[in-house]
Formats: C-alpha cells, structure tokens, sequence
C-alpha cells in the first residue's frame, strides 16, 4: 500500500465522463451510476471458473484461499507484508504461473478477471477492503469479525446491498450440524421457554509492556496500521497478536465473540437485531503499555422478548446454570429455558436430559438455514446469487453484540440501545454514540477508497 489518496479510476473516469456529458448531454450523476456496472469483472462462460483473489495473506486467509480454490483460480494475492504475498503465491500456483502479487488492494480490485475476494486483513481493515470488493462488482467472502465498529457495519450492509453483492462472512459454526441442531431445538422450544444465554468465551492475553522494535524491511507498517493512531512496531502487535489491540480488534470478546454471539443470536431468533440493554465490566486490569483488549469480563445482556444473556470469559464463573465446573465457563453457548437447557460448543452438544437431544423434531417444526460446507455454500450463492447462510447483515448484527459489549466494558456504565436505529439511547447514550463509529488517522480514512 502507498500512503497516497487514491480514488479507483475516478479521474480518468470524471475526465471522459465530462466529454461524454458534453458530447450527449448525459448529467453526470448518471454516467457516476454506470460506472459502477463498468468496473464489473468479465462474466464468465458457463465453463469458466471464477478468479479468486486473496487480501491479507495470513494463515486465516491462506487457509480460506485453500478451501476457495476448490471452486476457482488464484490469481492474484495482496499483503503489506512482502514476506507473506511471496508465500501465498507460491502455494497457490498453478503449475508454473503464480499468481500476482500486490500490496495495495486497491489496485488489485481494478483486475477484470477477479471475480471473488477473500478478505483475511486484520479485523481494521476488514470493512474498507470490503466496501471496495463491492463496489467494484467482486463477490466477498470475508473473515469475522466483520467490522472494527458498527458504523463500518451500516456502511457495509449498504454497499453490498446496493451493489448487488454476495457477501459470506467466515462465521463457519453455522454450517456445522450440532450448531444448527442447537439452535433449532430452541427455536422449537425443545427446552421450553428461552430464558437466558450463556456465552463462554477463551480468556484473553495480560501481557506486557512491549519496547519498540526497528520495522521488518519486507512490512509496510504505516499501511499495517491503517486506520489506527500511530503507535511503533514491537512485534507483538502484527499478525497473530493485533486481535490483542483494541485499535485493530477487540480481544477474544470480537475474535470468538463474533462466533458464538453470532449461535445466540441464531437460537434466539434476533439474528437480524440485537439487544436493548447492555451492561459489561472488565474484571482485571490491563498492563499500560501492553495489550489493551479486555482479556477478563461480564457482560449482562438482555434483548426485547425478555430474554436475557451472560457474555463471560471461561476463567470466570457465571450466576446462572452451566456445563461441568460452575467457577468457569466452558468455551460455548448454553441455551437455558424453564425445561431445560442445551450447551453447544464444536464438536460436542449436550442437554439436561438425553431426551431432549434425541426425540426427533415432528413435522412442520421451525427448520433452519441448512449448509455443510460453508465455503461451498459461498460459491453456490455466486451462481445462484442467493443469500449464504451468513450474509452480510447477519454478521453485522453478530458482530454488534460484541462491539457493544465492547462500549459497554470501556465506559463502565450500563447502556440501553435500539437496534431498528442502531444507536444508545437513554443515559449515558451521548457518551456511548461516540464509539459507534472510530476516529480514522488520515490518509486510511474512507477517501482512501474513493
């Protein structure tokens, strides 16, 4: 990436668009609006595989890349750190041609044979990549969590939609049956009355202070960091570790929050809302000078049918029923109505009585989104351009969960929010708006894109 503004197109494009005006007496506004339709990729044959490019080369995004490469072609892969574009490429090959290397994903969405974009930047990036993806006609499949804010969210959802873009987030439990099977037991009131969640999250890294280091040669660190304030390289803030900044990310709250909210939301059916009441607390302090993600927390949650949840680190215990040792929470989503409760985490599901899991659903019962391949059913919704089964407002909703979980633990105050709005209402709400959106360090701001 540069650090030059830079608007795809657009002054080639305002030049012939003003000779064409002159020319036809086309307004302006409307040649704007052709040229979304112009920067579409080439349609493809009926025996043409779609071309695949990859956004972020890490291990998240290689491994996305080799579940995608099923349904196309690599051509093209895009890092700010050199290092890992040259690996990407070379494991994506197609025998002796590479695919081409880039480290400003701007000019690889001006490519007319990508088709597809997998995202798997760090979460900052995650929104602006994508808004671009879709504005220039390419389909999205995109790492969780979706965004850094809920306004990244709106934008998102908006972009996608008016482009007519098929976006999958890589929120993957939905497409695992013990999930799914979750969900519709309790949407099926197989435990009676839905009365709480629990949500047990891994707890997060307190480490620190970290010294600066000088910049690896092959890392473009400015690009790195983007949107976010200026702070020096000390290695245990890129790849891996930048989920442990709260300007990149948001800690374990964002990173398995953006999975396991995303089943209770599901179980509760308000995949398509949110809560209406939050209050969270950060349970220990985190190290200055070090990680700034809270690492340990409770979070009381509770949406408008009355239904209520716990959003807690596993090293910390809950006041409601939970699976196995009450002092800890176990990584999952336990669902608890007045008949019982269900608890489901990967690669296991469990009930207060067997019964409840193993007497079949009768006929005419609520029936979910079924997929079980979640990148299959990516490239199944290319061809039929129907919605995946983590569509873009799903994930934006999912995502919120934790973004406000997030606002809350920060202020330390209890909020009330109005998911039709999107907004807080109520006390404390002129504090809290303010975190909806973040402050964007120049040039990484939205003119970045255009």
């Amino acid at each position: 990436m540069t650090n030059k503004p830079f608007n795809i197109n657009r002054r080639g494009f305002l030049k012939t668009a003003a000779a064409v005006s002159a020319a036809t007496g086309m307004p302006l506004w409307f040649l704007e609006q052709e040229r979304a339709v112009a920067a579409t990729p080439k349609p493809l044959g009926p025996n043409d595989k779609p071309g695949i490019a990859l956004v972020g080369c890490g291990g998240q995004g290689s491994g996305d890349t080799h579940a995608a490469r099923r349904f196309g072609t690599v051509v093209a892969v895009c890092d700010v750190d050199l290092k890992q574009a040259e690996r990407a490429a070379e494991a994506f090959k197609s025998g002796d041609t590479k695919p081409a290397v880039y480290r400003d994903f701007r000019k690889l969405m001006e490519r007319d044979d990508v088709h597809i974009v997998v995202n798997g930047t760090p979460d900052h990036w995650h929104s602006m990549v994508n808004v671009l993806a879709a504005r220039t006609g390419k389909d999205i499949y995109s790492e969780k969590p979706l965004t850094l804010c809920i306004d990244e969210g709106k934008r998102l959802v908006k972009a996608v939609r008016e482009n007519n873009r098929i976006l999958q987030v890589g929120s993957q439990q939905r497409s695992d049956r013990n999930f799914r099977l979750a969900c519709e037991l309790v949407r099926n009131q197989r435990i009676g009355k839905l009365q709480h969640i629990v949500v047990g999250l891994p707890t997060g890294p307190r480490e620190g202070p970290f010294k600066p280091l000088p910049v690896p040669f092959e890392l473009n660190w400015d690009a790195y960091l983007g949107q976010a304030a200026y702070f020096p390289y000390n290695g245990r803030n890129t790849h891996w570790n930048f989920r442990w900044w709260y300007c990149f990310s948001g800690g374990q709250m964002t990173d398995w929050g953006a999975h396991h909210n995303d089943i209770a939301q599901w179980g509760n059916g308000t995949e398509r809302s949110g809560p209406v009441e939050i209050d969270g607390k950060s349970l220990v302090e985190m190290i200055p000078g070090g990680y700034d993600a809270a690492s340990k927390y409770r979070i009381a949650m509770k949406y408008a049918n009355g239904v209520t949840m716990t959003i807690v680190d596993e090293n910390t215990g809950t006041d409601r029923n939970v699976v196995g040792d009450a002092r800890r929470t176990p990584n999952g989503v336990q669902f608890l109505g007045s008949d019982g409760w269900i608890f489901v985490t990967r690669g296991a599901i469990k009930a207060s009585k067997q019964e409840l899991l193993e007497t079949p659903l009768p006929e005419g019962a609520t029936r979910l989104y079924k997929s079980s391949d979640h990148m299959g059913n990516f490239f199944e919704c290319v061809k039929s351009r129907k919605e995946p089964i983590c569509d873009v407002e799903i994930g934006h909703r999912s995502i919120s969960v934790a973004h406000l979980g997030a606002i809350s633990v920060r202020l330390n105050q209890p909020l009330n929010w109005d998911p039709d709005k999107e907004e807080f209402t109520g006390a404390n709400a002129a504090e809290a708006n303010k975190w909806v959106a973040r402050e964007m360090r120049a040039p990484y701001d939205w003119s970045y894109i255009g």
